[in-house]
């Protein structure tokens, strides 16, 4: 899970980070997924350093056969499901003044890369259900979206990235935790699914 998904000026302001908080009490109430057979639950902060993404997530890639990212979206106020990460333009440093070589990803990756899951789909389905949820083909130029995109490369799209709002009522465990809950569930219910066919 990234740790924060802002630009260095106002990574100070979200000194308590609403993904993380969910995640931590996702992760203690995890057997609410034991019916699925996947071992893809596990829960890590990503310093919000463009130098750490790669290390960070390798190591939670070698143990995972789908890898779900949290992040935090300002301005938001509803969850919205990422289906692309972009491979270029990540021109905003880091909490350390680094900025990506090239302005990149990966060298040579593609331009981009959508989730083996079909987030439009997701989407639609559970706005049926009564959750506020977004589509989203843009998970901004920063960490998130590089995150994401690594995580797309390294995982072979078996990935997938929910944007969380930094505040409001929305933010709060009580409101987000089950919320993040039914869409994860739904999430791996497609990725079984999938598992299939593939």
């Amino acid at each position: 899970m990234e740790s924060a998904g802002v630009p260095l000026c106002t990574v100070l302001e979200y000194l308590v980070n609403p993904s993380w908080q969910a995640a931590q009490v996702i992760q203690i109430s995890k057997i609410c997924f034991a019916s699925l057979p996947v071992s893809i639950l596990l829960f890590s902060p990503i310093t919000v350093q463009y130098s750490h993404v790669k290390v960070d997530l390798l190591t939670f890639l070698c143990d995972s056969q789908f890898a779900i990212h949290l992040g935090i979206a300002p301005g938001s106020r509803g969850i919205s499901l990422e289906q692309t990460g972009k491979n270029h333009g990540y021109r905003d440093r880091d909490v350390c003044a680094f900025c990506p070589v090239n302005h990149c990803c990966i060298e040579g990756g593609p331009d981009r890369l959508d989730s083996i899951i079909d987030m439009r789909s997701l989407s639609k389905d559970l706005k049926q259900m009564g959750l506020d949820v977004i589509y989203s083909r843009d998970a901004g130029r920063y960490l998130c979206d590089f995150v994401y995109y690594c995580s797309l490369h390294h995982g072979h799209v078996r990935a997938a990235f929910i944007h969380v709002p930094a505040s409001g009522s929305m933010a709060t465990p009580d409101r987000l935790v089950p919320l993040l809950q039914t869409v994860i569930q739904a999430m791996l219910n497609q990725h079984q699914h999938l598992k299939h066919y593939i």
